[in-house]
Order: structure tokens, then C-alpha cells, then sequence
């Protein structure tokens, strides 16, 4: 990671966790424990991997961080929900999430189902709210992120993923599981970002936009898996080994480590020639996938 991208994304974070609160008033809420447990989902650390490219994503193309922030915030709300979610002792069952107690061990099991239930609402009434989001821009955003987030994406790739426990998937399978519960978030922040800074979004850009967001999506669960075999329970903030334990089909599990690093790499290579066709491997995006390549937690 270069001195230039870093002190970029660490300025963002700190923007960032100023603005996220914001969307939970500390007062006029019906439930104070509600707030409490959301708030402690949302400010729960993190890399903010989806709401950086999704601004990435937004300058690349001409637009401004301040334009997109408010999406960035909607898309963060849909990952920690589905975090809180798969937490829960009838998903992954995990105790840990960054190093602290989950949300249903922090509070209780109803409340953080209601947290969860109540994040992944928040996203859609925040961009509905946001004054410099145009009805039709609101329409593309809201398409975007509903389908990356339902029975098209992340939360059928987590059914598909519930379904495979103990049984031996393929790499295709694999590939196809992980680019809806992983990839198609990633997919609609690179895309929501693109929208926001060109409305009319050139065909060919977003087609090559899309295939970078999918190969950056299987690039990243290449690493997880990788970093779940190598790393433990301390660096990694949560339970170390936890899907082999479970019997889940991993990349590791499946092609074994150094298998897996050889897939990442060519997987990070389809990464930046899809960038590089889009006209922005000098972008800031190129960076961003490469920190998460090679990220270590």
C-alpha cells in the first residue's frame, strides 16, 4: 500500500465514523437498546472495504467523496447487518466479531436480530433521504443494492453456503456460492460509486466496471479463506479455523494453501486487467484491490 492510498483511507475512516452515527439520532428513537445495539454494529472497527470503493469507485470516474458518502453509509449498513446475522447461533454461531463480543452476545439473540433486521432497512431509507440523489439516480442505487443484498445475492450466496456444509463442492460451485455472498456487495459498491459520479454510465466502462467488481469479490474470499488457515484468533478478531471446524468448503480446504495463493494471483491478474480496460489502473481502485489481496486480517 503506497503512503499516498494510506493516509487516503485512513482519513476516510475517520470521516467516515463521524458520518455513520449521524443516521442514528441519540434521541426520538422508540427504543434506546435498539440504537445501542445498531450503533454497536456499525462502529464495531472494520477495514470499511465496500464504502472506500464505492467513493473509489466515485473519483475514479469524476465524482467527489462527498457525493457518495451518503451511499457509502448505505452500503456499510447492509454489511454489518449481514455480519450480525451471520453471527447468530443458528448461521456461523460466532462469539467474536474484530476482537469483540457479537451483537448477540454484547446485547441478546432478539436484539440483534431486530439490529440486523433494522440496518439493512436503514440503508434504503438513507438513500431515499439523501437531497442530492435524483429520482432516477435513488432508482439505479436502490436496484443495485437490493439485488446484491436479497435472493440474488449476498443473502442466497449465505443460504447456498448454510446448504454446503459437509459437502464437497467443486470450484465452480464454489465460485458461483461466493460471488453472491461475497461478490455481489462488492459489485454493487464499485457500481453505486460509478452511478453516483455518471448517471449515464457508459456500457462498455460498466461491463468492464462489473468484471473487475467480480473478480475483486472472489479475490477477496481467496484471502479470507487463506488468512482463516494461517492467521489466529487474536489477529484475525474473530475465531481462527472457525469454517474448517465447521466443515465448510473453503478455497484452502479445497485446493490447499499454496492452491489457493496461485488462484488469488490469478485471480488479481483477470482484477487489474478488467481496471486496465476500464481506463482506471492509475486509480485509486487499483490500490484498494490490492490492499485487498494482500491484507493480513
Amino acid at each position: 500500500m503506497s503512503e499516498s492510498f494510506k493516509v487516503f483511507s485512513d482519513a476516510f475512516r475517520e470521516q467516515f465514523a463521524d458520518r455513520l452515527p449521524s443516521y442514528l439520532p441519540s434521541s426520538g428513537l422508540p427504543s434506546a437498546r435498539l440504537r445501542e445495539a445498531m450503533l454497536y454494529s456499525l462502529m464495531n472497527g472494520g477495514k470499511r472495504v465496500r464504502p472506500l470503493l464505492l467513493v473509489s469507485a466515485c473519483e475514479a470516474l469524476g465524482g467527489t467523496a462527498k457525493q457518495a458518502m451518503a451511499a457509502a453509509c448505505a452500503i456499510e449498513c447492509i454489511h454489518s447487518y449481514s455480519l450480525v446475522h451471520d453471527d447468530l447461533p443458528a448461521m456461523d454461531d460466532d462469539d467474536l466479531r474484530r476482537g469483540k463480543p457479537t451483537c448477540h452476545i454484547a446485547f441478546d439473540e432478539a436484539t440483534a436480530i431486530l439490529a440486523g433486521d433494522a440496518l439493512q432497512t436503514l440503508a434504503f431509507e438513507i438513500i431515499l433521504d439523501t437531497p442530492d440523489y435524483d429520482a432516477d439516480l435513488r432508482c439505479r442505487l436502490l436496484k443495485e443494492l437490493g439485488r446484491a443484498s436479497g435472493q440474488r445475492g449476498m443473502v442466497a450466496g449465505q443460504a447456498v453456503d448454510l446448504q454446503s456444509v459437509g459437502v464437497e463442492l467443486d470450484e465452480e460451485a464454489l465460485q458461483a456460492m461466493h460471488a453472491l455472498k461475497t461478490g455481489a456487495l462488492i459489485e454493487a459498491s464499485v457500481l453505486m460509486g460509478a452511478c453516483i459520479a455518471c448517471p449515464d454510465l457508459n456500457p462498455d466502462t460498466e461491463m468492464h466496471l462489473r468484471q473487475f467488481a467480480r473478480a475483486l469479490g472472489l479475490a477477496f474470499q481467496i484471502r479470507d479463506d487463506i488468512i482463516d488457515v494461517e492467521s489466529d484468533t487474536a489477529t484475525l478478531g474473530k475465531t481462527a479455523g472457525k469454517d474448517a471446524a465447521s466443515d465448510k468448503p473453503t478455497y484452502t480446504s479445497l485446493l490447499g494453501v499454496n492452491g489457493a495463493k496461485h488462484k488469488l494471483k490469478e485471480t488479481m491478474t483477470i482484477v487489474h486487467e478488467a481496471l486496465a480496460k476500464a481506463g482506471l489502473e492509475g486509480s485509486r481502485l487499483a490500490e484498494l484491490a490490492t490492499f485487498v489481496a494482500q491484507r493480513t486480517h
